[in-house]
């Protein structure tokens, strides 16, 4: 429970600008000091929380800052809080969601907020610190957590941290270790070096490396220069771990104490009716095992989220139940792949795990679940195991899924997507994709909001499926070929956690599947966009690496974009197979009247917003006035 705030501050928002109706808006930040009482049955889940040092009262504290907007006048607002869980620390829910080509979590400039859809709507909006290991640079949020120690000793223990040069970062020379090595003797740190994930690791000589301090190791340029993609294990003896589970009660109490606290009022000016959470990838597998340990019912038995979207998780939880936890982990096909990840149950839908023979659901708790819907792009069904959401473990069936969950998949997007993305190819074969999901976010949100406010159901789920023949094998898809177009042999696997600081062969293998695709190669199900359902390329959930980076391999989150051939001519010369743009649209008119259908159609299904279809169609305009120039 929020015990007392410390460092309160409050001032006006954005120079008192107003948001629509809503008016001006305020921000109040500062920290929570909770409490935790670890003999109540709703905190038996939190992992290692007997090993949490206590306070001179014998109490298990934390302590979280925490960022609220809300509008000046309280009756302008909705009564609704949104909370997000933050990204490493980060807030994106603005660039994610709402249209903000610059994510900033100090939110002091207007492009920030992009279209600020919540705050003209009324939303008072929150974030708090949940991560202990995340950054604290450039205003990141992370949690003051108690440290883990064995009979009031400090616990050490040899771990892997794992490091990849040039890949998520540029190349790396120096590494930073998440806990302090208990010792600098580098008799006791092992570094290794491998190009693959499957390839026996090579020990680097110790004149190779060096500790700087107890947190970062370098390699020394006379012996050792940085490989691209390649991976460089580090086996040290590290010390002083938090206790990084007691984030789920973090997120629960906040919020519970925000919704329902008298004394919560001087911070959220008006009694809070009706609570949503977003999460983005990190965040929301964060959200997912949030949910899936029981932690939306809070102390006094009583529902904390009312609806909840997670969007670009897949079936992942974040790895925060270790004693020395790492949550920035993200488990891709070369990257992190041996840290775990994915957790039964995956599905809202109660399925049977092959692997236990238990059966069970992500919702498991009918009076506290939430309103819950799930988005993914075409990535995280070939790196994060999406289709498990909609299928049983094995891929053998789909499942029908509960009436209070939802999912969709947006066709043709890769992970990283978000309003200004480009083609750059960077350090994979294929151009990237520059796919936007947004707009279908912001639809969904919508519809979101009314469900919870006014008990409106949503669209209904939007994914490919077995009966329909729309979900395949990874193996088996039939994708077209061309000139220039490298393509991937299989999707990441899918396994259950194992032992991620001494890994060893994979025995068992959930069964992942992906979208079916057209003879373009674009995706035939999901909720298909107009530039997917109108298109002028080929647009893909995933890429490869080039070289010097493993080649063949998966690159890591990113999508692909190849485009048409403007004519007949130069398709023949190219050798592409598919449509040229002229064979397509022979005029400019019918492209533009193509797009309109199929936004508008979006817009009736409850997809697409009024002024989002608009914008597609002014864009469809411009692209014709160009190609008459």
């Amino acid at each position: 429970m929020i015990e007392e705030l410390q460092d309160v501050r409050e001032a006006a928002f954005l120079n008192g600008l107003a948001f629509g109706s809503s008016g001006p808006y305020v921000r109040i930040t500062g920290h929570a000091i909770g409490k935790v009482d670890a003999a109540h049955p709703a905190n038996h889940s939190i992992a290692f929380l007997d090993k949490a040092t206590r306070n001179a009262a014998g109490d298990i504290t934390y302590c979280t800052p925490f960022d609220v907007l809300r509008p000046l006048r309280p009756e302008h607002g909705n009564g609704c809080l949104l909370y997000e869980a933050t990204n490493r620390g980060k807030k994106m829910v603005f660039p994610y969601l709402f249209d903000a080509r610059v994510q900033s979590n100090a939110l002091d400039h207007i492009e920030h907020l992009g279209n600020a859809m919540p705050l003209r709507a009324g939303f008072t909006l929150a974030w708090c610190g949940w991560d202990a290991g995340a950054p604290r640079v450039a205003g990141g949020l992370a949690l003051d957590a108690p440290e883990a120690r064995d009979g009031g000793h400090p616990i050490v223990r040899t771990v892997r941290e794992e490091f990849v040069s040039g890949t998520r970062h540029g190349l790396l020379s120096q590494f930073q270790l998440s806990y302090d090595a208990a010792s600098l003797d580098p008799n006791r740190t092992t570094v290794t070096l491998r190009r693959n994930t499957w390839d026996t690791p090579r020990v680097l000589d110790a004149e190779a490396w060096a500790f700087v301090d107890a947190r970062h190791i370098v390699l020394r340029p006379d012996h050792a220069e940085p490989q691209p993609g390649w991976l460089y294990d580090v086996h040290y003896p590290a010390t002083r771990p938090p206790v990084t589970a007691l984030a789920y009660a973090v997120t629960r109490d906040l919020v519970s104490w925000l919704r329902r606290d008298q004394a919560a009022q001087r911070i959220v000016g008006a009694p809070i009716r009706h609570t949503l959470a977003v999460g983005v990838s990190q965040a929301g597998r964060y959200l997912r095992g949030w949910v899936g340990k029981g932690f939306n019912r809070d102390e006094q038995g009583r529902r904390v989220m009312d609806g909840m979207l997670v969007h670009i998780s897949g079936v992942g939880r974040a790895f925060v139940e270790d004693l020395f936890a790492q949550p920035f982990r993200t488990r891709s096909q070369h990257q992190d792949h041996d840290f775990p990840e994915n957790v039964f149950p995956f599905s809202a839908a109660p399925t049977t795990d092959p692997l236990s023979g238990e059966r069970r659901a992500l919702l498991a708790d009918p009076q506290c679940d939430p309103l819950w819907m799930e988005t993914n792009t075409s990535s995280e069904y070939w790196l994060k195991g999406a289709s498990l959401l909609h299928t049983d473990p094995l891929g053998e069936r789909d499942v029908d899924l509960p009436g209070n969950a939802r999912v969709y998949l947006i066709a043709g997007t890769q992970h990283d997507a978000r309003p200004g993305l480009t083609t750059d190819a960077g350090n994979c074969v294929n151009p990237c994709n520059p796919h936007d999901p947004s707009p279908v976010l912001r639809a969904l949100f919508q519809a979101l909001m009314e469900w919870v406010r006014d008990g409106r159901l949503p669209p209904p789920s939007r994914v490919p499926t077995l009966a329909a023949g729309t979900l395949r094998s990874a193996r088996a898809l039939q994708f077209p070929r061309w000139a220039g177009m490298r393509l991937v042999d299989d999707c990441n696997d899918i396994v259950a956690a194992h032992d991620w600081i001494h890994p060893g062969p994979t025995r068992f293998r959930y069964q992942p599947l992906v979208c079916a695709v057209d003879g373009d190669g674009n995706e035939v199900d999901g909720v298909r966009m107009p530039d997917i359902a109108v298109p002028l390329g080929t647009f893909t959930g995933w890429n490869c690496f080039r070289a010097p980076y493993p080649q063949g391999v998966l690159a890591d989150r990113k999508g692909s974009f190849v485009p048409f051939a403007a004519s007949l001519a130069e398709r023949s010369r190219l050798a592409d197979p598919r449509p040229s743009i002229e064979e397509r649209y022979p005029s400019s008119e019918r492209y533009v009247e193509h797009v309109r259908a199929a936004a508008q159609q979006l817009v009736q299904m409850r997809l697409l917003l009024q002024h989002d279809a608009d914008w597609y169609v002014h864009r469809a305009q411009a692209w014709a006035i160009r190609r008459a120039g």
